[in-house]
């Protein structure tokens, strides 16, 4: 790709509630994505309220896929559950010769992805998955541990949110693997583990959060950015969801059928909120803590993050950014891999500290 030619970029399901806060960044920054995704009316609705071009179509069409590719140089991915969804748009990526980026957090894709590193380097483009609040403040962080304890063999990674809440694209996706138990990282490998297969209390600086292990998307990228082959992620969670979690390992069969997935996502989207409310983009945050250690030392530090929707509108833009102005490493790659630890420290709200 001639890399003094990149001019724009394509935002797929740009009218969902994350793809809209991404649009609005994106058009704040100066830039005029184009539209995508299969809904005529809404994508043209949203076209005409920020003055950009629209294309709607189905993944499914590879001709008008493909068509609408060689249009930009870029695709920010951001219709989900992408384990649903990647691989028709990877694959096109490939086929036209145009970069990959998507906000996705399932580890499915990020793998498979990984498998698509030589035919994206002969492509001569980059795929990074995981441009949003998954994975980049957590890799950027893992990254920065990990930089300061050579030889390291574990991280663990715990995760809490405050003042937020789940859109309905997240839960859908949270549905559509819902028949995947936990995993977690040993030796290299990835292997499925029960829910809350393990639980800790872990202080983020306001006293003891109980946290459980979760299939996060680090689970598979922070493996791939630093080369420690065990990795475990935990999560702050409601005390009822982690009781309904637990519950799904002896009743769970009864919903991973596609007709119960189905009939939960519809549910989700009849009576659950679009996402987090503007006030709770704008006042609630996001603390990690990674920690890593070779069995005789640990290092650990903590990030305070923006909330997780706004975060991933500010640094998925920010990834195109770079993109379109010829930065980027052609193949797979993680945030932290392309653009360094630091990264993520841009961003107004963000702070770092060891601890």
């Amino acid at each position: 790709m001639d890399g003094a030619n990149l001019k724009n970029f394509l935002i797929y399901g740009s009218y969902g509630y994350t793809g809209q806060l991404i649009v609005e960044q994106a058009v704040k920054e100066g830039l005029k994505p184009l539209l995508a995704g299969r809904d005529e009316k809404q994508l043209r609705a949203q076209a005409e309220k920020f003055g950009l071009e629209y294309r709607a179509f189905s993944m499914d069409d590879t001709a008008a896929l493909d068509s609408a590719l060689l249009k930009v140089d870029a695709v920010l991915h951001c219709a989900g559950p992408f384990v649903l969804t990647f691989r028709q748009m990877a694959e096109a990526c490939i086929r036209t010769k145009r970069h990959y980026v998507d906000i996705s957090g399932e580890i499915e894709g990020f793998e498979a992805l990984v498998a698509m590193d030589e035919e994206a380097k002969r492509a001569g483009i980059m795929l990074l998955p995981g441009g949003g609040f998954d994975v980049v403040p957590s890799d950027c962080l893992i990254a920065h541990v990990a930089g300061k304890l050579a030889g390291a063999t574990h991280v663990e990674l715990y995760i809490k949110s405050i003042g937020s809440g789940v859109s309905r694209g997240t839960a859908r996706s949270g549905i559509e693997n819902s028949h995947r138990a936990g995993r977690i990282r040993r030796e290299g490998k990835i292997v499925s583990v029960p829910n809350v297969w393990g639980s800790k209390n872990i202080d983020f600086g306001r006293g003891p959060t109980r946290v459980i292990s979760v299939g996060w998307g680090d689970v598979s990228t922070a493996y791939h950015s630093t080369g420690i082959p065990n990795v475990t992620v935990y999560m702050g969670l409601p005390a009822a969801m982690i009781t309904m979690m637990r519950v799904t390992r002896y009743v769970g069969f009864l919903l991973y059928t596609r007709t119960a997935k189905n009939f939960i996502k519809w549910f989700i989207g009849k009576f659950l909120a679009p996402g987090p409310s503007r006030k709770q983009n704008e006042y609630g945050f996001a603390l990690l803590i990674a920690e890593v250690s070779d069995g005789k030392q640990t290092v650990r530090a903590k990030l305070k993050t923006p909330e997780a929707y706004h975060l991933t509108a500010l640094t998925s833009v920010e990834v195109i950014k770079h993109i379109l102005s010829s930065d980027y490493k052609t193949g797979f790659q993680t945030p932290s891999k392309v653009y360094g630890a630091d990264f993520i420290l841009q961003f107004a709200g963000v702070t770092r500290e060891g601890l």
